[in-house]
This record gives structure tokens, C-alpha cells and sequence, in this order.
């Protein structure tokens, strides 16, 4: 089964982030990362894919928005996480 297409949207400085990512590397996924605070106008995207998103950093698994870091670890604990990711 091929991994599927993990996308986060980010930004600098911003330590929810950090924590998602740091768990997506700890099970090993490799995940495109959209800096928001490099690339100010995919935000307009961000917006369009996810219009409820009003933080980072927002997360997508196969083009399905999951949440932020909170909805991340809440998957993970809840033992759901690595199925959706094929982990």
C-alpha cells in the first residue's frame, strides 16, 4: 500500500508545529511542509481547503483535512493515527 500525501501548513516560531512535526518524523512519515510564513499567499489555499482553519499548523492526510497538533495526538492516542498514515 503506498503512503499516502501528508501536507502540513506552518508557520515560524510557532511550537504546535514543531510538535506535529516531530511526531509525523517519529513515525517515520515523510510529510510536504507549506511555510505559511515563507509563502504568505497560499494562505488564500489554506483557506479555500479548509475554511474553519484558523490556526497552525492544519494538517492533511490524502487532501482530507485532519485538524491541528491537538487533532494529530488525539488520532495517535486514540490508536488511529498510523492506520490512516500506513505506519
Amino acid at each position: 500500500m503506498p503512503m499516502p500525501v501528508v501536507e502540513i501548513y506552518t508557520k515560524d516560531v510557532c511550537p504546535y508545529c514543531v510538535k506535529a512535526k516531530a511526531l509525523l518524523g517519529q513515525l517515520g512519515v515523510v510529510y510536504t511542509e507549506i511555510q505559511l510564513s515563507r509563502e504568505p499567499a497560499r494562505m488564500t489555499e489554506l483557506q479555500a481547503r479548509r475554511p474553519q482553519a484558523r490556526t497552525v499548523p492544519q494538517i492533511f492526510i490524502d487532501g482530507v483535512g485532519i485538524g491541528g497538533c491537538d487533532d494529530l495526538y488525539a488520532l495517535f492516542e486514540a490508536g488511529k493515527l498510523k492506520a490512516m498514515l500506513g505506519v
